[in-house]
């Protein structure tokens, strides 16, 4: 899938998040969204998410067939689990494709085997956070969204996170928002205050 942002402007009480913004995802790419806090780059994963609709510019689908919709692994912000669930039935929700097992065995990748039958509102906020990487990475998707996944995870964890990413992510694009290029060496920067030219065939 190639997904195309084009000349997409928002707007909230008047004033701008994002202006003429324009981005293009393809397959096999990593990306890097980055900018200050408040400048729109959770406003565009929602608008690439159709969580929101723009005021003015679309969102092109473009692949070998046509697409509806983007079928996303989401992290958001916020970790959206269902609290009195383990880990394991977090992830295992997320597909009829998906059994208990073969989450279990995901979650082991990231998590100590003691934390996984845990409700996860137990868990600590790092924890916590690897259980939502893990259950993104177990959608089956076109395009993997990443809104600022690391948050609360140490340096041997976010390192641990980010090879199990690039293990599991196959030829999907993937687009991360953060703060800091920390170990995203593979990822392609887009400053969301700029973007990146269309590239038009």
């Amino acid at each position: 899938m190639t997904i195309q942002v084009d000349h997409v402007s928002k707007f909230f009480d008047g004033q701008p998040v994002l202006d003429n913004f324009c981005m293009e995802l393809s397959d096999g790419n990593s990306y890097l969204l980055t900018g200050p806090s408040g400048s729109g780059k959770t406003t565009l994963l929602r608008i690439l998410l159709g969580l929101t609709r723009p005021d003015s510019g679309r969102v092109r689908l473009l692949g070998d067939y046509k697409y509806s919709a983007v079928h996303a692994g989401v992290v958001f912000q916020e970790d959206r689990l269902c609290e009195p669930f383990s880990a394991v039935e977090n992830v295992a929700m997320v597909s009829k494709k998906l059994s208990p097992r073969i989450a279990r065995e995901a979650l082991e990748k990231l998590l100590p085997a003691d934390a996984l039958d845990k409700p996860v509102r137990e868990l600590s906020g790092g924890m916590r956070r690897r259980v939502a990487i893990v259950r993104a990475l177990c959608v089956p998707s076109d395009v993997l969204l990443f809104d600022e996944p690391f948050t609360g995870l140490d340096r041997e964890n976010r390192k641990k996170a980010i090879d199990l990413i690039l293990a599991e992510k196959g030829s999907v694009p993937l687009l991360i928002t953060g703060h800091s290029d920390e170990d995203l060496g593979f990822c392609h920067p887009i400053d969301i205050r700029t973007g990146v030219p269309l590239q038009m065939g």
